[in-house]
């Protein structure tokens, strides 16, 4: 595991709005957050708070009205939209409750498909990937094959397979039962402490977030 001693994201008065039955709505009010490389934050709040507003800012998926988020040395407000997407491509893992697995590709190309896009296949670190997810008697299968907590295993392990300095995850495992919820989130760590990227969770679970290292919590616009 690398040193936690440098902030892979710093989030700084970070704003947004959305206009809503013709009215303003203020989702984010001025959110602070930094997470270190290694550390493994759980982010929670009630449903309608903004936790995948602002995973979605973070992303670069949307755009904030105010305030900065920074990943390492990058201003993602900064950027245009291509270098939006490469930055998605090259630096970010995002896992999503939806699997969002390709249909059309295998198991083996579904993992390595990130990175081989962004030009940075390691077939090593692909294999161990491989092990460590239990996939190695499913590589040929297809998306539709698998069951829910294959397809989650898949999706956890493409994103981290171009070892990003960030992993995003969005109640990725709010399709699964206990028990398989609780084996994906097990592997999620291990892997993440294992690459040293950051992990920045949102989960309505307050048992799974408490095996994070750290739980923020979204009310009213802030990080309380």
């Amino acid at each position: 595991m690398e040193s936690c001693d440098h902030i892979v994201l710093s989030v700084r008065n970070l704003t947004k709005t959305y206009r809503s039955a013709g009215e303003q709505v203020m989702v984010l009010r001025g959110v602070n957050l930094e997470i270190a490389a290694g550390e493994r934050v759980a982010l929670t709040g009630e449903s309608g708070s903004g936790k995948s507003t602002l995973l979605h800012l973070i992303a670069g998926l949307d755009r904030a009205d105010g305030g900065e988020v920074r990943l390492a040395d990058i201003s993602v407000g900064d950027l245009t939209d291509a270098g939006r997407a490469a930055l998605r491509r090259d630096r970010l893992g995002l896992v999503f409750q939806q699997f969002n697995l390709i249909p059309s590709l295998n198991v083996e190309d579904n993992l390595a498909f990130q990175t081989r896009i962004a030009g940075r296949h390691d077939a090593a670190w692909h294999d161990e990937l491989v092990e460590r997810l239990g996939l190695g008697n499913l590589l040929k299968r297809y998306p539709e094959q698998l069951s829910g907590g294959q397809q989650q295993r898949v999706a956890i392990g493409r994103a981290l397979a171009v070892k990003p300095l960030l992993l995003l995850a969005d109640e990725p495992t709010g399709n699964l039962d206990e028990a398989t919820a609780d084996q994906v989130l097990a592997l999620t760590r291990d892997l993440v402490a294992r690459t040293g990227c950051g992990l920045l969770m949102v989960t309505h679970s307050v048992r799974l977030a408490a095996t994070l290292d750290r739980r923020i919590n979204l009310s009213a616009g802030l990080i309380a």
